[in-house]
């Protein structure tokens, strides 16, 4: 199923993310780290960029792990935001990932926008498609993703698993992409999240 058939609903906007001239800049990583959000978030009444808002454990992990952001792009999950880039400018919040909300995202597939609408009558006025987001990462790549952490609770990886059934049906994600869940006590999450980020199967090897 192609990225247009699965994102009808936003073609014009998906079709600019996968087509617009390339720039002179450094193509990013094609591995990708997919992380849960934290409920521990930096006080301040301005958005900002999720890398900076989340401050629990496994995010300062992150930032330590990789202060300039070179070994691998960064996405999360949240119960209010759904799936973004972790450079999407976020506000301060508190939501909490549900059962009914998780089966609604997986329900929701490619094409439903988080936030969702306060008003029936307004579907698109708030929120992002999970398919324009990954689209973005894909396009920063220059290539399809090939290494892949899904990083949180067992009700998050749930979700993460379903979307990468579309992200891969989009191109977006390679379809022998390796993917490695980090899911346990805190702790060893932390330390398996560094090791991730440390042992990049795509680097030249040193000898």
């Amino acid at each position: 199923m192609s990225a247009g058939a699965l994102l009808k609903w936003d073609l014009p906007l998906l079709d600019r993310v996968l087509t617009r001239q390339p720039v002179k800049r450094a193509k990013r990583s094609s591995r990708l780290v997919l992380i849960s959000c934290s409920a521990t978030k930096r006080p301040d009444g301005a958005r900002m960029p999720a890398i900076e808002r989340y401050d629990g454990p496994l995010w300062q992990t992150l930032r330590t792990a990789d202060p300039n952001g070179t070994l691998a792009q960064v996405a999360f999950l949240s119960a209010h935001y759904g799936f973004r880039s972790a450079s999407t400018p976020i506000a301060d919040y508190d939501a909490r990932l549900t059962r009914d909300l998780a089966d609604a995202m997986i329900a929701g597939g490619m094409t439903t926008r988080w936030p969702r609408p306060r008003l029936a009558s307004m579907p698109d006025t708030v929120g992002a498609h999970p398919g324009v987001e990954i689209a973005g990462l894909y396009h920063a790549a220059g290539e399809p993703l090939r290494d892949i952490a899904l990083v949180g609770g067992a009700l998050y990886l749930e979700v993460m698993r379903a979307f990468l059934v579309g992200f891969r049906e989009m191109g977006c994600i390679a379809a022998d992409a390796t993917v490695t869940e980090i899911n346990g006590p805190i702790g060893f999450m932390r330390r398996d999240l560094r090791r991730w980020l440390h042992s990049d199967p795509t680097r030249p090897q040193t000898r």
